[in-house]
């Protein structure tokens, strides 16, 4: 389901009532003028009412296929746990239904894959629901390094983790795509990917593997072409922190909220030797941004700014890293 050109509004429906969806994607999907969120699904269907009368949303659906069946939806937001994420876009996409899917886009690399070429057959656009990048901040660290600011980046530092104290969560579950790799340290593995503009080509990584078999902490290396490293941790277990770090041959950048900032004003720090300047970023809803990207790219027929292929290279990556941390748990 195509829409024309001349079409104004991508009417929307929300697979799933995941807090995300409701604290951050809904509102940001009301606040788009090119978006119109005429449908929320659940398998729950007195939750998908309840979630409808609170945004004023026109239709609520007790399951995901008659949300997909109804031919007024033009694109999906799936919120859903990892492990579905994959089911449910290649079921959009049969639908005709283009699809905004969160982090990360799929347990693997090669489910991925999948979830491209099903999208791909159907002729609908696929982006994996990664707001940090759409942040005005990001621009201006790549901008600070594109321009040798720094001199040749050759170190990425990145860091996210926060203490996950809900015991059923579904990020606990392995069988649903649990674990802070794919949680959180996506996001460190994905900026360094951005700063290097290249893919990773060695990782070495060691992990807390907690009782239920998901990675509750994770600290890697991934090895880059011409030498260039980056270090990534990610924890569960550990106190709320998110650092990223540039550090290029003749100075670095360090970014103060790179991958959650919410409306706060984020700060840019170029350091230099003795010489340091501060660049203040002003608060932007980076959900807002992406939403508007995926819309524009819908109604204008424009590429993609980042194409689902992108994510399946992020997801080679996270696949490196969680393979080498358990060949050196022996798991």
């Amino acid at each position: 389901m195509q829409p024309s050109p001349s079409k104004e509004v991508i009417r929307w429906g929300v697979l799933g009532a995941a807090r995300i969806a409701i604290n951050q994607v809904i509102p940001a999907l009301q606040q788009v003028a090119s978006a119109q969120v005429i449908a929320i699904a659940s398998r729950d269907l007195e939750r998908a009412r309840d979630v409808a009368a609170r945004f004023s949303i026109p239709r609520a659906f007790g399951s995901y296929e008659a949300l997909l069946d109804d031919p007024d939806v033009d694109a999906v937001y799936i919120p859903l746990p990892n492990a579905l994420h994959a089911p449910w876009t290649m079921r959009a996409a049969g639908a005709g239904k283009h699809v905004l899917c969160e982090k990360p886009l799929a347990l693997n690399a090669a489910e991925a894959g999948e979830m491209i070429a099903a999208c791909r057959d159907h002729g609908v656009q696929l982006a994996e629901a990664f707001m940090y990048r759409h942040h005005p901040q990001i621009a201006q660290a790549l901008e600070l390094v594109h321009s040798g600011d720094i001199g040749l980046p050759r170190l990425v530092r990145g860091s996210f983790s926060f203490e996950l104290n809900r015991p059923d969560d579904v990020r606990w579950n392995p069988q649903l795509g649990g674990g802070a790799l794919l949680d959180v340290g996506c996001y460190p593995v994905s900026a360094a990917r951005l700063v290097f503009g290249t893919e990773p080509v060695r990782a070495s990584a060691q992990a807390m593997f907690g009782a239920s078999g998901v990675d509750e902490t994770l600290a890697g290396i991934l090895g880059f072409p011409d030498e260039a490293y980056a270090l990534i941790d990610c924890s569960f277990r550990l106190p709320w922190r998110q650092a990223l770090e540039i550090i290029g041959s003749k100075g670095r950048i360090v970014l103060s909220i790179p991958y959650n900032p919410g409306l706060k004003p984020t700060m840019l720090t170029v350091i230099r030797g003795d010489d340091q300047k501060t660049i203040t970023v002003a608060p932007a809803n980076s959900y807002i941004l992406m939403v508007e990207a995926f819309n524009d790219a819908l109604l204008s027929r424009r590429p993609l700014p980042y194409p689902p292929e992108d994510a399946q290279a992020n997801m080679r990556a996270l696949d490196m890293l969680i393979a080498a941390a358990r060949q050196t748990a022996g798991a």
